[in-house]
Formats: C-alpha cells, structure tokens, sequence
C-alpha cells in the first residue's frame, strides 16, 4: 500500500521564471547538473508500475501493464466513477476541447496535456486540480501526447518549438529551451510528440516537418546533449554492434544534379515517444517515412533503401552513439511507416529467455525484435513485391511470418444483403475491379490501371495484377491497397501482459489510394466504412490470440491498458470506456465518458485503493468534426459515487460518428439543380478543359445530393448539349455501392434516371476513374402524430438499487398508434434531450395500427434529465399504397433516478 505525500517536492518557485527566460534565449552549455538525477518511484524498464504509472508508457519500455489487482473480473459490476474533471474549465479557464495525451501519475497526482496545450496537475483521490500551467508569453503548441516526470519537474513542450520544464509541484516554469544542435542545426518542429525522462535526460521528437531529430536535453537546465536525424547528413558514417560501417546517405541516392539532396532536404521524422532500457542503457525510437523530393508517394528521385525511415533505430541513451537499425519496409513510398511506441519486454521464445522490442504499427504486423542487436527474434521472410521501374521499388519487403490484418483487401459483391460486408472489403472501381451483371466484382484489364502495365514486374507466380495488398505499387493512377496511412496501428500504443504473456494491439480498418499527387500521403476511399478494433498476439510466437472487432477506429490513441487481474482497459472514440477479459477480448464493463476518448487509460493505487482514469477530450482522426469533442478526465474506483448533473454516473451518449468516410462538399437540395448529378465534372457551370473528365474527389456535381423518398434522379455524362465548348469526351459510370442499386455507363451526351423509393445512403463512384464519388442522401419529411405516443407507466424508474450505473436495469416502454391503413416498416428509435444519437428499441412488436417499443433502460438514463422529460419516437412505416413515410411523436415523461 502506497500513501500520499502531504509536502510535494521542493519548489523552484515562481522566481524560477526569470531563470527559465535566460536560459530560453540561448541554451546553456556546461552548467552544472544535479549529483544524482532524481526518477519518480517506480520508474522501471520492463517491470510491471504499482502505485503509479510515473510514463506515458506507464514504464519505460511502454508495457501499459500494471501489477495492480484489485479491479477484477469478479467485481467490474462494482467499478464506478469517482470524479470527474472539466480539466478546461480550471482557471486560467479556456473553451478548449480535444486533446491525445495520455495522463501519467507521480505519487497519486495525475499530471497531462490540457486541451489548449497547457499542463495540469490533478489529485488522484478528490479530482481537485492542485496547480494548471499556461503560457501567454510564447504560446502553447496544440496537439499533444503526454508530459514526463523526474528530478522533481514536469517536462513538456511549449510554441516556438520548446521545452519546458515545470515545478512538479507548483507548476512555476524553471527553465525553457529552444533546441538546435551544436552548429545551429535545425533540428525540426518539437510541438507534439510526449517527452521522456530517465536518468538526468529529456527526450524530446520532432514531427510534422519534413526532416526532424531525437534531441536529448540535460534535465536540469535544457542544455543540448545530443541528436539523432531520420534523414542522415551526407557522407556521415554509422558503425554498429557488428563492427560494420556504413553510409547511411548512400541508400538515399546521389544528391541531385540542381544540389538537392533528398535525406536532408526531407528525410523521416519520429511521431511518437521512443523507449529506454535501462539495464542496456539504449534509447529506441521509430522514423516515419520518407518526405521529400516531391512526393512521399514518388521515389523516383531517391533511389535505394533511404535510411533511417520508416525504421527502428537504437541509440546509447547517455550519449546517442548509433548501436543499431532496422528497416521496416524499404523505400517507402505508401506512407506506411510503424510509428507506434516500442514495447519492450523479456520473454522466452523456443525455451530460450530473449530481451526483445515489439515493432510496426501501420502495416498490420508486428516484428519481434532481439533489442540487444536488432536481429528478429521471430522470423521474418523478404518476399518478392510486384515492382514498378519508374518508383525505384525494392524487390523485396520484410513480412513477419505471422500476419495480424489481413495482406489483401477482400473484393465483395454489391448485395444489399451484405452490408456493411467484410471490415476490409475495397470500393468498387478501384483497381480495375469493376462489378458485372451479378454484382461481382471482376479484373478489368482493359481498365484504367492498364496504363502501369508497361512498367510493372510480377513475382513468379503471381495472379498478374495488383489486388490491393499491401505495397502494391501506383505511379499517376490511383491504386487501392491496405493497410493505409490511416490503418493498422497507426500511432495507438501496444499493452504487453506479465500475466497472458500476450502483446494487445489496436487497429483501424481504412484502406487507401495512393497515387503521386494524392494529397495527405494518400486518399482514403470515399464511402468506405472506417471501422477497427483490438486484437492479443502471442508474445513467443507471434500467433494471434483473440480478436474483436470493435466497430470503431482504434489506431489513433486508443491505446489498451492491462493488469495482472487478466484485464484490459481501453477507450473509443465514441466515447466508451471498456474494460475487457484480457485472456480472450470478451467486453466485460462499458461506461459512455460523453466524449470521444483518443488516449490511453492509466491506472494508479492510493491509500490502498485501486483507480482507472480515462482522458476523454476528443480528436478527429478519421471521424473528423463529428467527433464529440471535451476536456473531461474521469477516474473510476469500485464503488464510485460520482453523478453528473443529469442525476445519472454516465455521461450522454457521444454524437453519431460519420463512419462512412464522407464525400466532399455540402449537401445540396435536389430541388435547386432539377435532381441532377454530372459525371465527371469539377463544376456544374464552367465550360473548360480543366473541368471535363474530372477525376478529382469532387468529380460528381454535385458530390452530395439530398433528396426525398420517391424522387427520380438523373445521372448525365455531359456532353456538347451541357458544354459546347468543353463536353466530356470519355464514357463515365455510376456504379452504387456497397449494395449495387445501379451501375450504369453513359457516353457523352447519355442520361440514366434513378427513383429512390427507400431512406439511406447511395454512394457511387465512376469507372473511368474511381476518384469522383458522390452520395445521393435519400430522406423522409418526419410528420409529427400528436397523442400518438404513450409510455407505460409515464413515469420512468431510471434509478438504480445498487447506487451504480451498472445497476440500472430494466426496459423502457412505448406504444406508438399508427393511422388505419399503415403498418410498422423500420427503424424505430427513441430521441432524446441530452444526446443527438437515437436509441434504437430493442424489441418491436408490430400489431394492427400500433406498434409496440421496448429500449434498454441502461441506454436511456444517461440521456434523460431527472424530473419532466420529452421524448420522442420515430418510426418507418409504408402507407396504405407501399409508400414509405417516417412519423414522430413526443410525450412528456416523469424521470425518477
């Protein structure tokens, strides 16, 4: 059992800031550092956190793995909130949200990124902020991933590319650095990535430039001790563990003939905070992808392997001499770098005990690596790639012989009965599939990839044709494949369990098209479903334990936590925390936060009680604005007593995820351009060569028609009647997907017309060329039946008997009176006046000329107030003719918790 501190560490204090200016203008050199560098208790490499979880990684080696026990699968009914903080809304306040740091806890106190960027400290007991940190001087930097801890400060990052360190106490700045290297190097933009501390020494990465290093930092003062670029200097020599020395610029190509040397002028940069091994005193970090010279997507100009990116390297953690590397693909043209932080951990692997790294994020494998040396520790196999001549490929790529995801996309039928399909089904068109009259989807080679062809070599064997696997090659035309830029395990950290000896691993399901402009490393195929989940690998053997797939994206910062009591702890971005069975991924505890969670949980024990703590701030990635944004830190313990202000534990339900990613442009009423699309067209009025044949994204005008149930809408290939001057000159399609309503051709001056009888969502896109895609957003008029909505009893018991969420059970009750002639069709949901997402009912009874609603009670107490409520139920039905219609109804109910 661990007890507080009542005295905190001594303060700097708020003269420290006159300090902290001087040594911000021009970092010191030589100053004296403290005789023995102070860690948090419990700072470990490989060893399980107790109390505190004093890293972003929870230890050194980013384990997520906690030896508390207390939290079991036996007592989860019992796990409730205890407080909750609106971490903005602490003075300095702001109106900031969103936020993708992950807290850490020193001696009971959690210490995190606030939503504007600053710093807060908060007890880990009461909730109640004990100091909040802001800066109005130089500024913040927005996005953040986490502050560390040691020798009594709080290290973090600031605007003007620095670092700062705080009082760990007080919160007073002690000192704030703008780090270059020794000759003024610019070592890249240091604004997002979570520092770390061990032993006297900050690291800090730079990321979202171009070219950007590791940059050590002596903790005391800020003053530069070393760096480390992704994109090596020309001519620098690196010698490894084996003796061999190597030029690290030579595998970038020669510097070109206008003196652009592609390694410096671009390189990698490290997203995410690397790892420490103490006993080895090495320093592991991971490089993102090439960036430069055009195109991160054309290699052309920068043949050979181009290290260090999208590669692992391992450093001497005190003075940053090279000890090894390894290439995770070779080349990179795709943006598939593994960025996510390495795992460490000692585990036994053919009866022998091996110190190993857990490496790759994005492609949907992971290599186990010996950390001692970089050799893998499971096999890995270089197999043959298909190869285009003018991209430089390498003829080889390193797979893991175990695979997580999937290699290939799957080519699914257009069915409406196979919706939404397989998590990794592709969009029609792409790659020259192209569906026949069945709905199948067949290789055309006489589609638009056969301009490649000429370029193109196949491995031996191979089908002769690039399915959308993974590094399939592109040069102009779009080309389909997996993971993405946006998949795998994107940035989201790992969890390796003491216990299961399991590694845990989140993923996100995004395919992407890449060609050499594609903008933002690739475009992520317009009205496909984003969707992702978590799975566990055998730590010795690389074979996948479980899998559940969640649903939602879990790539960008839902990290997974887990605990020697066998159980995972994991956030969504809709909002839900959950806690799993870590032996076999079954959800054991869910509890809706209110807004969507893009970090990890933390775990901590004070005065011998256990709490999770959950940062739930919102993001983006890849949901964009519909995201539920919020600054709310929530901590849980068995038998919380917290309530928010609706009376209920749990927060409202997050608002509706555009899971389908979505088409550009507004909606636009179909009345206002006579339900009409044009194909491939970047505008509707402009008669010129730029806008015939469009294959942008915005091909369709427009991209995103809306229009009620029963219009007939026309799809015209404009031609010389539209364009005289500039008419489309090449056959265009609308091929809808995924459940294949039509697929039609048309040649210039051809129309086709399209009733829509039924509500939903109809995205096409064009077989020429599958970039434009447009949405045809079919909607019924609500027509409102006043009295026709009654609930049984009207007044709703919400409460629950055992003072927990986890308590309330029990159905809610509704009749819905239909008018003579009408009966129940689909989709009967319950709104409410907390949350914009219906609940949909749980059971429907449809008799004559009434239908019969039960929902789930635990889903409508937290979106109902206590006292007078209305609620109001829509429902789909078909008239006396077939036709579909949708009434609504609201009555006011009595609310009892």
């Amino acid at each position: 059992m661990r007890r507080r501190l009542t005295t905190r560490l001594g303060a700097a204090g708020i003269g420290a800031l006159a300090l902290a200016l001087a040594v911000a203008a021009s970092p010191a050199y030589g100053l004296p550092r403290p005789a023995e560098p102070v860690a948090p208790a419990g700072l470990t490499g490989v060893d399980p956190t107790g109390a505190d979880m004093p890293t972003v990684g929870g230890n050194l080696g980013n384990q997520h793995y906690s030896g508390l026990t207390q939290i079991t699968k036996q007592n989860l009914k019992d796990l409730a909130p205890a407080w909750r903080t609106h971490v903005s809304a602490v003075a300095p306040a702001s109106d900031d949200t969103g936020q993708q740091t992950t807290p850490i806890v020193v001696d009971g106190v959690l210490y995190l990124d606030t939503p504007s960027g600053g710093v807060i400290a908060v007890d880990g007991v009461t909730g109640e902020p004990i100091w909040k940190w802001e800066n109005t001087v130089y500024g913040l930097s927005g996005t953040r991933r986490g502050v560390s801890a040691g020798d009594g400060l709080i290290f973090t990052l600031a605007g003007g590319n620095r670092v700062v360190a705080l009082d760990q106490s007080t919160g007073a700045e002690v000192w704030a650095v703008q780090p270059t290297g020794p000759n003024g190097e610019d070592l890249g933009r240091v604004g997002k990535v979570a520092t770390v501390y061990y032993d006297g020494i900050v690291y800090a990465h730079a990321a979202d430039g171009d070219r950007g290093a590791v940059v050590a930092l002596d903790s005391s003062d800020g003053s530069y001790l070393w760096h480390f670029f992704g994109g090596p200097k020309r001519g620098e020599q690196f010698t490894g563990l084996d003796g061999v020395t190597f030029d690290a610029s030579a595998t970038w190509g020669p510097v070109l003939p206008d003196g652009t040397d592609c390694a410096e002028e671009g390189g990698a940069t490290s997203w995410i905070h690397g790892a420490v091994d103490p006993e080895l005193n090495f320093y592991y970090m991971t490089f993102g992808n090439a960036r430069s010279c055009t195109s991160s997507q054309n290699g052309s100009l920068r043949p050979g392997d181009n290290l260090f990116s999208t590669t692992m390297v391992a450093v001497d953690a005190s003075t940053g001499a090279y000890k090894w590397h390894y290439q995770s693909i070779h080349h990179d043209v795709w943006d598939m770098d593994n960025v996510h932080p390495p795992t460490l951990a000692d585990i036994e692997i053919g009866g022998e005990e091996r110190k190993v790294v857990f490496y790759g994020s994005k492609s949907g494998h992971q290599f186990v690596l010996d950390r001692t040396d970089g050799k893998p520790a499971l096999p890995v196999v270089e197999k043959e790639m298909i190869t285009d001549s003018r991209q430089l490929h390498s003829e080889t790529q390193p797979f893991p012989e175990h695979r997580l995801l999937p290699e290939c996309l799957v080519w699914q039928k257009l069915d409406p009965e196979n919706i939404p399909g397989d998590p990794w089904r592709a969009v029609p068109n792409y790659n020259g599939y192209q569906p026949d009259a069945e709905g199948n989807l067949v290789f055309n080679p006489d589609s638009y990839v056969a301009v490649d062809e000429p370029y193109l070599t196949y491995p031996e064997g191979h089908v002769g044709h690039r399915e959308g696997c993974m590094y399939d090659p592109q040069w102009d035309a779009p080309i389909l494949s997996t993971t993405s830029q946006n998949g795998g395990g994107d940035w989201s950290n790992n969890s390796y369990s003491h216990s299961t000896n399991l590694v845990y691993f989140p993923y996100g399901t995004n395919p992407v098209a890449h060609w050499n402009g594609a903008a933002a490393n690739g475009q992520r195929a317009i009205g496909q479903y984003q969707t992702g989940g978590i799975l566990a690998y055998d730590a010795s053997t690389g074979a996948v334990a479980w899998q559940n797939h969640l649903g939602t994206d879990m790539s960008h910062g839902q990290g997974p936590m887990t605990t020697a009591s066998d159980l995972l702890f994991v956030g969504q971005i809709d909002g839900r925390a959950l806690a799993m069975d870590a032996r076999t991924g079954e959800v054991l505890w869910e509890f809706q936060t209110g807004s969507g969670i893009a970090a990890a949980p933390v775990t901590y024990e004070v005065d011998g009680e256990q709490y999770v703590a959950f940062f739930a701030a919102g993001s983006t990635n890849p949901y964009g604005g519909s995201v539920t944004q919020g600054d709310s830190l929530w901590s849980f313990k068995l038998g919380g007593q917290y309530r928010t202000e609706s009376g209920s534990q749990e927060g409202p339900m997050t608002a509706p995820l555009s899971i389908r990613r979505p088409v550009s442009g507004a909606a636009v009423e179909g009345s206002t351009v006579d339900n009409t699309v044009l194909l491939a067209r970047s505008s509707r009025t402009a008669d010129t060569a730029a806008a015939r044949d469009s294959v942008a994204q915005a091909g369709m005008q427009p991209t995103n028609l809306r229009v009620p149930v029963g219009t007939t809408v026309t799809f015209r290939n404009p031609g010389a009647e539209t364009f005289p001057n500039f008419p489309n000159l090449k056959e265009h399609c609308a091929t809808q997907f995924f459940e294949g309503e039509f697929n039609v051709k048309l040649q210039p001056g051809e129309t086709y017309q399209h009733t829509f009888t039924r509500a939903g969502e109809y995205f096409f896109n064009d077989c020429t060329d599958p970039r434009p895609t447009g949405k045809i957003e079919v909607y019924l008029a609500p027509q409102d039946r006043p009295g026709a909505l009654t609930f049984t009893p009207g007044k709703l018991q919400l409460g629950s008997g055992t003072g927990l969420f986890t308590g309330v059970n029990g159905k809610v009750t509704a009749q819905f009176e239909l008018p003579a002639g009408y009966t129940y069709d689909s989709e009967a949901e319950l709104l409410t006046p907390l949350s914009s997402t219906p609940i949909d009912a749980s059971k429907v009874t449809a008799n004559k000329n009434r239908v019969i609603l039960q929902f789930e009670a635990t889903q409508v107490d937290n979106n109902v107030p206590t006292g007078q409520a209305s609620l109001t139920v829509r429902v789909n039905v078909l008239n006396a003719q077939g036709v579909q219609e949708q009434l609504t109804s609201t009555a006011t109910v009595t609310v009892v918790k």
